[in-house]
């Protein structure tokens, strides 16, 4: 069981397949988050992030949900994981802020 703290700090991660075919999981993703962000006063450290990564025969897409997105990524059916390295980790919704926010270390 994960105490309070912990779940403040989850990010959530979701494999949505070949990178040349996840558009339909990206605009599904997109549209979620863009409902609840703007339901919630659009909060900084509310974001999602996009990366391709190598996969055993393809490129994937997976996003990344920051811990203030945790209820859409639930929803979406995405796992708990560790933070993400920034490397090669793109904005794909929420404020810019949020990369300041979720990754001081980098500024």
């Amino acid at each position: 069981m994960l105490d309070d703290r912990s779940k403040t700090n989850l990010w959530f991660c979701k494999n949505l397949g070949d990178a040349m075919l996840a558009f339909t999981g990206i605009d599904r993703v997109e549209a979620a988050f863009r409902s609840a962000y703007a339901d919630a006063d659009c909060p900084d450290d509310t974001a999602v992030f996009l990366r391709h990564e190598s996969g055993r025969l393809h490129c994937e897409a997976k996003v990344y949900f920051s811990p203030g997105s945790a209820h859409i990524a639930q929803i979406l059916g995405a796992e708990p994981c560790e933070q993400p390295a920034n490397d090669g980790l793109g904005l794909l919704v929420g404020h810019p802020a949020a990369w300041s926010v979720l990754f001081p270390e980098d500024d």
